[in-house]
């Protein structure tokens, strides 16, 4: 295992160092990249009579479970770590907004998507289950908060956008983990599918991990304000998202969601009143080290895994349709309470175009869809989940600083 650390570490290091002297794309895009190049580089030689590399490389990917790595391990430390820069006062300004795209915006995102895909799926012949295709709607309808973060601080978009759109991806993933697991559930039988225990697995989950993050948050606030000491004061940040997520898994409420919260009470009510300068600029240089390196080690991961991705013609005829897919209905649930309520919420000229481009998908889908039960279905959501995630990356991300620099400049009063 340590073996497998160090060579994923120095892999990525190498890429980070490549893409900062050569390449000069932001971190997480360049690293990305360099790594498909890399992948197409291991899949060229098979093709030239080198299959040993290949298999070699496949091979020490399959050791690598990258669901449980980005779910159970670096997931926590990347959302505590965004939460806490999240200025509170100015996210619950726009609650309103935040949360329709978080909880309905991902209802009819999962529904929306999961048609799209099996339409698609029928079209071209493959014969996918309506469940499954619902499974990959909820699995593809959140933003990510890993790509988001970094992305957008670094394209200049404004603080209330930047917000909105950073505020809905920290939550959306909580909710939509919660639905997938319903989904996902009734689709290998273990559980029945009916209102009740829907309603139910969301208050568990989604109550119980707000709960649960305030409960650590606020032992963190307390335990902090006891002492002054910038050691300790860092120690008990990570013992927060590294306990605290583990006894999320152990009560069966949403990790992600409890971090969430962790992250906001302790980036604004410790920060402000438990903590001295000094410990505040060493917690901050800390998560944010912690923020860049982990980002930059799970976007190279996705650039690596498309190794073990199956690959068909018919499977990137369905991803593209389902790309465009994924950017109406994001359009629509984007754009219909954009509509409605601009002038209540103060939506920004702009607004539903920066929220439609800047609604990135990452790693979350990725590791969501990687636990599949095996299966055709499985290898052909897996595949289109990649396409959606790698055109979100490497097209959307790249180009929406330029998108929000021209729509600010521009007159028009519609969003």
């Amino acid at each position: 295992m340590l073996d497998l650390i160090a060579i994923v570490v120095s892999l990525t290091a190498a890429l980070a160092w490549l893409n900062h002297r050569v390449v000069g794309l932001p971190s997480p895009i360049g690293v990305m990249a360099i790594a498909l190049v890399l992948s197409g580089a291991l899949q060229g030689a098979a093709w030239l009579g080198l299959p040993a590399v290949h298999t070699e490389a496949e091979a020490w990917l399959s050791r690598i479970d990258f669901t449980r790595l980005l779910m159970d391990g670096m997931l926590s430390l990347l959302l505590f770590a965004g939460a806490l820069h999240v200025d509170l006062a100015a996210l619950r300004r726009y609650r309103w907004s935040i949360g329709f795209l978080a909880t309905l915006g991902v209802a009819v995102s999962t529904l929306a998507i999961g048609a799209a895909a099996k339409g698609l799926c029928m079209l071209f012949g493959l014969a996918v289950p309506w469940l499954a295709c619902l499974v990959f709607g909820a699995l593809i309808a959140p933003t990510d908060p890993i790509a988001v973060l970094g992305i957008l601080r670094r394209a200049g978009a404004p603080e209330d956008l930047e917000l909105r759109i950073v505020g809905e991806s920290l939550f959306n993933d909580g909710v939509a983990v919660v639905v997938f697991t319903l989904l996902l559930g009734g689709l290998t039988g273990e559980t029945t599918l009916t209102a009740a225990h829907a309603g139910t697995l969301f208050l568990q989950e989604a109550g119980g991990g707000a709960l649960l993050g305030l409960a650590v948050g606020g032992l963190a606030y307390v335990t902090m304000r006891g002492i002054d000491d910038y050691r300790i004061e860092v120690l008990i940040s990570l013992a927060v998202v590294l306990g605290g997520y583990a006894l999320a898994r152990q009560l069966h409420v949403s990790g992600p969601i409890a971090m969430v919260v962790a992250g906001l009470l302790v980036g604004n009510k410790a920060r402000h009143s438990a903590m001295s300068a000094t410990t505040r600029r060493y917690l901050d240089a800390f998560w944010e080290l912690v923020d860049e390196i982990l980002n930059t080690l799970l976007f190279v991961l996705i650039g690596l895994e498309v190794l073990l991705i199956p690959f068909e013609p018919a499977y990137l005829w369905v991803g593209a349709g389902l790309v465009a897919s994924v950017l109406v209905v994001r359009l629509v649930t984007v754009g219909v309470p954009v509509m409605l309520l601009r002038e209540r919420l103060g939506f920004r000229r702009g607004s539903t175009r920066i929220l439609t481009w800047g609604g990135l998908r990452g790693g979350i889908s990725v590791a969501l869809a990687l636990a599949l039960p095996e299966g055709e279905a499985r290898d052909i959501l897996l595949t289109v989940t990649y396409l959606v995630v790698l055109f979100s990356i490497l097209v959307q991300g790249p180009t929406i600083g330029r998108l929000v620099t021209r729509l600010l400049g521009e007159a028009p009063s519609g969003g």
